[in-house]
Formats: C-alpha cells, structure tokens, sequence
C-alpha cells in the first residue's frame, strides 16, 4: 500500500477546496489539475480497487467524506463493459488512471426522449466533468477491446448512496437506483 500517501493528499486536497466553499465552476477548476496530478502516475492504486470483473464494471470506493460533501471512487471496465444511460444529481470529475473510455452524453427532447451526442474518446491522463449544470446525463464504457480500463472519478456526494436515474435509450424513461460499491472495505488510508 506504498502508494496511498499520494491517495491521502489527494483527499485532504479535495477536503480543502470543498470546504471554501466555492460555486461548482470553481470547485471543478480547481479540482481539474489536482486529478490531472494524481492519475499522472500510476504507481498508488491498490490491485484491489484495479481488479476487473468478467461480468460487470466495478465500482470501488476509495473515499466517502464523512459529511457526504465528496466521494472518491476508481472504475475498472473490462473489455466490453459499460454503463447504462445514467446521471449523477451531483457534480463530478472522471480521470482515466488506465486504457481509454468512451462517453456518450444524451440530451433531453421536448418529447421526454433521449438524444446521443458525439462519442468522446477519454484517453489515459484526459479529466472530463459532468453535472446537472454541464450535462449530467451520460454512458460510459470502455475503449479497449483487449484489456480493462480504469478510470478515477470525484463526486460532489457520497455516489453510492446517491437516489440517481437510469434511462431507456428509446423513450427516455427513468428508473431510480443506488449504486453502491463494489468492495466491502475501504483502503486504510494511514497505514
């Protein structure tokens, strides 16, 4: 666990420009670099919270701020594995640690349907944010077709315990889900 000293920095960091209390364009500002910084080295991440699954993406929580003001969270998208259309109610940070992602954000129409925009190719060491004010509904999944992909994400809420939507790709409709983690334990960030 030699590598969670720069984890550790990285939280307190988060904590720091939380805690002034800025609207979300700064917050997003000033968190860019900061995540631009951490995912710049790939020498921290436990293999426990890197570890891929043959069914599904993984979602591992690396940090949950005790006053739900920010979670920090590492995904690993297998080959083949994505989300499904989803939105996030709070604002966030995607850095890709590992590989490549493909975004694919959705607009809503008149109707209530869903319109795809462009796919973005989110390549290792690219940041990218969402949230209701820039657009927060999106899927993700991974750009290798041979190899998983991990990306680092920070959210302006405990993501996990978030009441979010899914959406039809067709009709736009929405069902609630929590997503949960995927560990049972969180890394011990003082060891």
């Amino acid at each position: 666990m030699t590598g969670l000293p720069k984890l550790r920095t990285f939280v307190a960091e988060v904590a720091q420009i939380v805690e002034a209390k800025l609207d979300e364009s700064a917050i997003l500002a000033q968190l860019t670099p900061k995540l631009k910084e951490l995912i710049g080295a790939d020498d921290w991440l436990p293999d426990a919270y890197a570890a891929a699954d043959g069914k599904a993406y993984r979602q591992y929580l690396l940090y949950a701020d005790p006053l739900d003001r920010f979670s920090i969270v590492s995904f690993v998208w297998g080959p083949g594995q994505g989300t499904p259309i989803h939105d996030h109610r709070v604002w966030g940070l995607v850095g890709v640690l590992r590989g490549e992602e493909l975004s694919v954000s959705y607009a809503r129409q008149p109707d209530g349907s869903l319109r795809p925009g462009a796919t973005e190719r989110l390549a290792k060491g690219t940041v990218a944010a969402v949230s209701p004010d820039i657009g927060d509904i999106h899927a993700i999944s991974n750009g290798l077709a041979d190899s998983s992909s991990i990306s680092i994400h920070v959210y302006g809420g405990n993501i996990g315990r978030i009441h979010r939507s899914v959406f039809d790709a067709t009709t736009g409709a929405e069902h609630e889900f929590v997503s949960g983690y995927s560990n049972a334990f969180v890394p011990n960030l003082w060891v």
